[in-house]
């Protein structure tokens, strides 16, 4: 009687085997919520990645909003300037990474996470710069930061960025 690991590969149970890959590449977007991790997403930009977009929110913060004139397309923009819809952005995700740094203003994160939650999709949060700020600063920025996030990460230096994008299979 042949062994069950010689039966499975025999060609009457090959039929039964999926040719395709057993997962299609994850869509992740990363987007900078800060001046500072602006500069860091744009380096991380330029790395080898599967499907990874780069956004910054950055601009969301030095502009104010009038009430009753926000507008989801007016903040988030890509490396190069170009204005983006975030809820167009969420949609193609299967995963958004927001890049934050201590001591700045996490606000971005809010509006983010919330079209994130509205559409299932997962959200993680890494925070930079908690070497060179204070413990406070850093638990204000986690207190912050931790309704938005399905994931929080705090990363001493860029290489764990990236560790973490590649696990995320970015």
């Amino acid at each position: 009687m042949p062994s069950e690991s010689a039966r499975a590969t025999s060609a009457a149970e090959s039929r039964f085997r999926l040719e395709t890959p057993n997962s299609k590449p994850r869509t992740v977007t990363v987007v900078a919520l800060d001046t500072p991790s602006e500069a860091v997403v744009r380096r991380l930009s330029e790395g080898r990645w599967n499907g990874a977009s780069f956004l910054t929110a950055s601009a969301f913060s030095a502009r104010s909003v009038e009430p009753g004139r926000f507008s989801m397309a007016g903040w988030l923009s890509d490396l190069a300037g170009r204005t983006k819809d975030l809820i167009e952005e969420v949609d193609r995700a299967d995963a958004v990474v927001m890049i934050g740094s201590v001591g700045q203003d996490m606000q971005p994160a809010s509006i983010i996470a919330e079209a994130c939650q509205i559409r299932h999709v997962m959200t993680t949060v890494m925070i930079l710069g908690s070497a060179a700020q204070s413990d406070d600063a850093l638990a204000r920025a986690l207190a912050q930061l931790r309704p938005y996030a399905s994931m929080l990460v705090i990363a001493n230096d860029e290489g764990y960025l990236v560790d973490m994008l590649a696990a995320l299979r970015a």
